[in-house]
């Protein structure tokens, strides 16, 4: 790992901590039980703080130092976790987000309006904190002194500065870890006075391997912090180093323990410290003497509970130390992959199922029984492969619901609302591509809910409603599709005033026939509002044409329905993925097209169910359900030879039944979907294309939008009737 993919690493990992703090602090003013919130917060604060110390982002680190420091005060009950406590901690924690995605490639740079914020929220932490600001300490930390091994009298030695042995493990380089890094974040608690580099673990020229750490180092530190806050800094490193904390004034004996288990000679590290002036040639002289009474001891007497016990490790060969890495004391369950990668491999799965259905076609057409049969288990194969794949792009839409309780929490603030979301289905799964785009989309369908739906609660108790307002958002699978519903229950829409705006804009006619269905979707028309008043959040008749956009890109549909006076609901239908589907091949003349297999009920043919109502013949009667449907070959225009055998596909979506009329019906096809081009991609009724075995160009059929083309077309027919 190089420092930019370790720098890469530090800014996810640090996002990922800083939406744990936020959820915690939402958490904290519904929760009476705080204390493991608090440690959670605690933790976070502590570990971003130590990682941007690696990296030299000072201003980071100074920052987070205070919040960790009053969230120190917190955790100890000293100070008491108010709701003012609750807001301030989260603009805190909204400016070290600030802090990261202002971050450039020098460590010290930050702009000047984030370098005054971040003022003025230390001013404002301090006082809570007080004149007295103590260094925080680690949680669940032992600090306590190891152990004497010798028998020698207590005697303190002079050094009034902390002395730090430090060897790094063999691997620290190719994890992306510079040892020097530390030294200076070391240095943002005290002053190091003296450093003695450990050369003897380096090997010869020949067996020298530059990504291994030989060096050890031994300093003489002076600060005035609490030995947790010192040895917090080497948290990151602590698997398969060798550190050692002595405090000042401290026993000889602490140093004889140090001299007797570092893997260089007692002399050679005896010298190392008193050059680093943590002992004076006296000491050194006594803790040598002291080493070697001691072994002389144990050498003429050895007493059989000695023996019993267990040996002190016996002193390595600082060259074999380093030959290997530490093992680890479990495997990782779960890894980072770049999502470039993975799409990448998606692409290349799709490029396989298309070389698979080409060979398949061969074998076919070859009539060899063994190639058939291998290229089936081929095939099985590759189908096996792409689900893998697919699912590992397969996230929790918990990842994006989880961030508008901080949007509920902060806009119902603003609006002097009391409002709670409920959240229902955060483990369904959908394609990650998916769950990023309709990040935007959600965010302002609730800030829509919030602002629109939800009433003040004067008028909540006028209607004799709770006076806390609930938005709700929902997920599940529905017909290989997934289904998102944001509900509110506020006031609804109003058709009348829905109507009448449209009438003022030109949208509609005045005196025209609509449907509730109709006028309701006409808030999804560019530029159209029925605020009365444009505030920050809302009103200026911008977003709900982006949302229905931004939706029918991703393949999706949604939906609004409204009860006046009882709530809202929109309902959002998108693709499982967007990359490759099991499709079902049907054809018409020379034409191929593919269905989406999820939605597909039964083949039916359309001779046998000749029960045709209505006087245009758009309706089937199938096992007494009257059913639309709709002949492809006169929705697309097709012309030329078509044969008489006419077969009804019926599809499901959204709940509702309707079939397609087409000549033929080929089977099942492992579809990878590709965009159509600029000039294609306004045509109604197509998602995509795909290439077949033979190299035939199939169209994906958008079963959504012939949906909703059939629901207009019937709609139209009850306006003319009436």
């Amino acid at each position: 790992m190089n420092l930019d993919e370790a720098l890469q690493t530090f800014i996810e990992e640090s996002s990922d901590l800083l939406t744990q703090m936020e959820e915690a602090l939402i958490l904290s003013e519904q929760s009476e039980e705080i204390s493991e919130i608090v440690n959670v917060l605690f933790r976070a604060a502590h570990t971003i703080k130590g990682s941007a110390g690696l990296f030299g982002f000072d201003h980071i680190v100074s920052f987070t130092h205070v919040v960790e420091s009053l969230l120190d005060r917190v955790r100890t009950a000293e100070l008491e976790l108010t709701s003012d406590l609750i807001a301030l901690l989260m603009y805190s924690r909204d400016h070290i987000a600030d802090l990261l995605e202002d971050m450039t490639p020098e460590p010290g740079n930050v702009s000047d309006e984030l370098r005054e914020k971040g003022d003025r929220l230390v001013e404002q932490l301090k006082c809570h904190l007080g004149s007295d600001e103590s260094m925080p300490t680690k949680p669940n930390e032992d600090t306590s002194v190891a152990p004497n091994r010798t028998n020698c009298d207590q005697r303190p030695v002079r050094s009034e500065n902390w002395h730090i042995s430090l060897r790094f493990a063999p691997d620290i380089l190719k994890n992306g870890m510079e040892p020097f890094s530390f030294l200076r974040y070391l240095s943002t608690y005290g002053d190091i006075d003296h450093v003695c580099t450990v050369p003897d673990a380096i090997p010869s020229e020949e067996k020298m391997d530059p990504e291994i750490s030989y060096l050890g180092y031994e300093l003489s530190f002076k600060s005035r912090a609490e030995r947790s806050a010192i040895d917090s800094t080497f948290d990151f490193i602590r698997d398969g180093s060798q550190i050692r904390l002595i405090p000042p004034h401290a026993d000889i004996s602490e140093y004889i323990e140090l001299i007797t288990i570092l893997p260089e000679s007692n002399e050679r590290v005896a010298e190392s410290i008193r050059k680093c002036g943590s002992l004076t040639q006296e000491e050194c002289r006594t803790a040598l003497s002291e080493i070697q009474r001691v072994s002389a001891a144990d050498r003429t007497q050895v007493s059989r509970s000695d023996i019993e016990a267990s040996p002190p490790a016996p002193k390595s060969n600082p060259s074999e130390r380093n030959a290997t890495t530490v093992a680890k004391n479990g495997e990782n369950r779960f890894i980072r992959v770049d999502s470039v990668k993975l799409d990448r491999l998606i692409d290349l799965i799709g490029e396989l199922i298309i070389a698979g259905a080409s060979t398949s076609m061969v074998a076919r057409k070859i009539g060899v029984a063994e190639l058939r049969e291998s290229t089936s288990i081929l095939s099985r194969l590759v189908e096996e492969v792409r689900n893998t794949a697919l699912n590992l792009r397969m996230v929790q839409i918990g990842t994006i619901f989880n961030r508008f309780q901080r949007v509920v929490r902060d806009v119902s603030q603003e609006l002097g609302k009391d409002i709670e979301l409920i959240v229902e289905g955060a483990e369904t799964e959908l394609d990650k591509t998916v769950v990023e785009r309709i990040a935007d989309p959600l965010m302002h369908l609730v800030r829509n809910a919030i602002d629109h739906g939800i009433e003040p609660f004067e008028l909540r108790r006028d209607r004799g409603k709770p006076d806390k307002g609930t938005v709700r958002l929902g997920a599940y699978h529905e017909s290989g599709s997934i289904v998102i519903e944001v509900e509110d229950d506020g006031g609804g829409l109003d058709r009348d005033v829905i109507l009448a705006k449209a009438v003022e804009k030109g949208l509609v006619s005045e005196g025209q026939s609509m449907s509730d269905h109709e006028v309701f979707n006409l808030v999804f028309e560019a530029g159209f509002s029925t605020a009365k008043e444009v505030s920050n959040l809302s009103g200026r008749g911008v977003g709900m044409d982006v949302v229905r956009r931004n939706i029918v890109d991703l393949r999706g549909s949604v939906e609004l329905s409204s009860r006046l006076g009882e709530g809202t609901s929109v309902k959002i239908r998108l693709p499982l993925t967007l990359a490759i589907i099991d499709g079902f091949l049907v054809g018409i003349g020379n034409a191929t097209y593919v269905l989406p297999l999820d939605m597909v009920v039964e083949c039916i043919e359309l001779a046998a169910w000749n029960q045709e109502v209505g006087d245009d013949k758009r309706y089937l009667n199938l096992r007494g359900e009257v059913m639309p449907y709709l002949r492809l070959h006169e929705h697309f225009g097709i012309s030329g030879k078509i044969g008489k055998q006419r077969n009804v596909v019926v599809l499901n979506y959204a709940g509702e039944k309707f079939g397609l009329v087409v000549e033929k019906l080929m089977g099942e096809f492992q579809t990878v979907i590709k965009p159509m081009g600029k000039m294609l991609e306004k045509v109604q009724g197509i998602s995509g294309f795909t290439i077949l075995g033979g190299g035939d160009v199939a169209l994906v059929l958008d079963v959504p939008g012939l949906m909703r083309q059939i629901v207009l077309e019937h709609e139209r027919e009850e306006d003319t009737v009436h």
